[in-house]
């Protein structure tokens, strides 16, 4: 162990203190990160002393610097910051209380159910965390998108004499972000758009759980960077707050490219096992504990000790900078208000995840056609209709957008680029999980965000997918070319166990219409989720428009399922349930069946999370229990759909992957026709009768 002063200036103190909090939540919890806390502790807490503009008496002001701790499993260093800053908690309505968000009780219920301090930071939980970090990489993908929203934001609001939005974003990422494909796609992303308000934080210890990271990183990450055209600075030792300060000096001065912050540390800085695996992943024991207490001039046999001289240094510091600049921010607001009203009115909708009044009233009706529309195309009109009453609704595509027709293509609309940062179209490129990551950075600063691609690459984009529903944060991914109807392109792109698995993520409402009235009702619906995600699954082939007149309402969408159409006494022989594409397919099924004097009842089911928030009396309403005769009709794996049609019905479905055809072979194939639906019918009643 190397010799070392008591320490005596206040950064010192503060910095061991921090390291001392992190050990003792780690140790306690019998489980969490130490080491990743102790060796970066010096870089946050210049970052938030001397740099980042936040005020923890209302950690949500909108023009706040943000912070993203992308390595999340040292989320221990979170809390220790925000417990001495004492910032406060936020409720669900975002009005700030007042109470500490993370109490010294917390600290010590570290990773226990019900702290403040889970294992990793989750949004929502606990004020003060930005966003959920915990899968690596998504956390600098995310910044990303917080990024781009803060240049949105200042392209459309600010004037010349009212800056209301220029706040930075930073992140705090290790050796594993660096590694995932995620960060990649998102560092890319972040140079073509220029992002300068954009610092990303990297944390080189240089070791992983496995071990030392030579054993299987060994680029050179800087150069990396740099061919990417970020602005990228080198700091020798994560220990010297000087060069620290430089490095962050460095980024303000930054006007044309992100930067990245490339600092040397030692992991368990100071601690017995500095720079092992062990001090990545497992506590250090007690008496570890207590040799690098010594190490730093820290009580040795006193836990969670926090001299009050560092409370005042933070609140002196982050703190006394926070509520200036936020003050500052508030009166200047008050002024914008009074010259600009209805700016200043949709800022604070979107602050509060509202919309503009009246929204729905532009939302278009499709006359009934036998011919119809893909509900992709019916989806790009309803979208251009109504993004033109919300204008802060934007998105686009992972470069598909001329094939899920996700495109704004009113007048003013624009491309979101380095030169034009108020475009509402977003080219996120070939990189569908950065696609759904930037989503949710925007979001997380209160845009309404969607992004789409094929159905099938919802596969490379599902990690930020449930990320979204873990947040709570209403992005809407819009994904095309929903079943083996792709045809030609083959198995490869046809999605078939996609809808089960998106419909097993809880939190999370995934609509397949099956019209384009069914679109447009989904969509009134998404867009007035306020803290839930919504994934819509749409056609590439074309589907009729349905005749409601003669059938119920597209409104009904909003209850999950509905009767579409019934028999004319109301006692159907047999219900055939289906979504999307497959309800037109039940209604020819119920007409074969009418002709031999069988009645079906077709149900339309385009949301199955919303049919189960029904009562008890609207499902069986929909469902009668004593109607056991029951086949479901998906061109999708089958998985789930027992809970509706029981152990005595039947599910037309796909059991193996699609194949290369034409969409009509395909259908004959795999038994997608109105004649082996209404042969499966058949074979099911008579099965029941054959019980009686």
């Amino acid at each position: 162990m190397r010799a070392v002063t008591r320490p005596i200036d206040i950064d010192s103190l503060s910095v061991n203190t921090i390291r001392g909090l992190c050990m003792d939540m780690v140790e306690r919890a019998n489980s969490g990160h130490p080491g990743t806390p102790m060796d970066i502790a010096p870089v946050a807490y210049t970052l938030w002393q001397r740099f980042l503009r936040f005020d923890p008496s209302d950690p949500i002001w909108p023009n706040r610097d943000r912070f993203v701790l992308s390595e999340g499993h040292a989320s221990a260093l979170l809390w220790s910051l925000l417990h001495l800053s004492g910032t406060r908690t936020v409720g669900g309505d975002y009005e700030v209380l007042g109470d500490r968000a993370v109490t010294l009780e917390d600290l010590k219920t570290f990773r226990q159910l019900g702290s403040h301090c889970p294992g990793h930071p989750e949004y929502r939980w606990t004020s003060g965390v930005e966003a959920t970090t915990g899968p690596l990489g998504q956390g600098v993908a995310m910044s990303v998108g917080m990024a781009m929203a803060q240049r949105w934001l200042a392209a459309r609001y600010n004037r010349d004499d009212f800056e209301v939005f220029d706040f930075n974003v930073y992140a705090l990422a290790g050796d594993g972000c660096m590694m995932e494909g995620v960060a990649s796609e998102a560092a890319s992303l972040a140079a073509h758009q220029r992002l300068a308000n954009l610092c990303w934080i990297y944390d080189c210890n240089r070791v992983t759980i496995e071990g030392h990271i030579d054993i299987a990183f060994t680029e050179d990450v800087a150069a990396r960077f740099l061919a990417y055209g970020w602005n990228v600075v080198t700091v020798a030792d994560a220990n010297d707050i000087e060069l620290i300060g430089r490095a962050f000096h460095s980024f303000e001065a930054e006007v044309e490219r992100p930067t990245l912050i490339l600092v040397h540390s030692h992991i368990g800085y100071g601690s017995p096992v500095e720079d092992s695996p062990k001090a990545h992943g497992e506590p250090f024991g007690a008496e570890g504990v207590k040799e690098t207490k010594r190490f730093f001039g820290l009580p040795e046999d006193e836990q969670f000790h926090i001299p009050d001289e560092v409370y005042v240094c933070f609140d002196d510091g982050v703190g006394n900078r926070g509520r200036q600049a936020r003050t500052a921010w508030a009166a200047m607001f008050e002024s914008y208000r009074e010259t600009y009203p209805a700016l200043a009115d949709e800022i604070e909708r979107i602050e509060r995840r509202e919309l503009p009044d009246g929204w729905e009233a532009v939302l278009p009706e499709f006359r009934a056609d036998p011919k119809g529309l893909a509900t992709r195309d019916s989806s790009g009109q309803t979208l251009n209709i109504i993004a033109q009453g919300v204008p802060w609704l934007i998105g686009g595509a992972a470069d598909l957008s001329p094939s899920t027709l996700t495109h704004l293509n009113f007048e003013g609309a624009g491309d979101l680029q380095a030169v034009s940062p108020g475009g509402r179209n977003i080219h996120f490129g070939v990189r569908e999980h950065a696609s759904a990551a930037v989503a949710n950075g925007m979001s997380l600063v209160k845009l309404r965000s969607f992004w789409s691609s094929f159905f099938i690459f919802s596969d490379y984009a599902r990690p930020a997918i449930r990320l979204s529903a873990l947040m709570e944060i209403p992005v809407v991914h819009v994904f095309t070319h929903d079943s083996i109807g792709v045809g030609q392109d083959g198995p490869t792109h046809q999605p078939v166990e996609q809808l089960a698995s998106l419909r097993a993520m809880p939190g999370i409402l995934v609509f397949r219409p099956a019209d384009a009235n069914e679109v447009v009702h989904t969509w009134r619906i998404v867009l007035g989720l306020k803290r839930e995600p919504a994934v819509l699954v749409l056609s590439r082939q074309v589907l009729p428009t349905l005749e409601r007149s003669t059938m119920a309402s597209a409104s009904l969408v909003e209850r999950g399922a509905y009767v579409l159409s019934d028999v004319a006494n109301g006692q159907p022989d047999v219900l055939l349930l289906a979504t999307g594409s497959e309800v037109h397919l039940a209604l020819s099924a119920r007409d074969e069946l009418a002709a031999e004097g069988i009645g079906a009842r077709v149900v339309s089911m385009p949301c199955w999370e919303l049919f189960e928030r029904q009562s008890r009396e609207y499902r069986d309403e929909v469902l009668p229990p004593k109607v056991v005769a029951r086949v479901a009709v998906e061109q999708a794996a089958t998985f789930g759909w027992d809970r509706y049609v029981g152990d005595r019905g039947a599910v037309v479905g796909m059991h193996t992957f699609g194949a290369s055809a034409p969409l009509k072979e395909l259908q004959t194939k795999f038994g997608f026709t109105a004649r082996s639906v209404a042969d499966v019918a058949r074979d099911t009643l008579a099965a029941l009768k054959g019980e009686s």
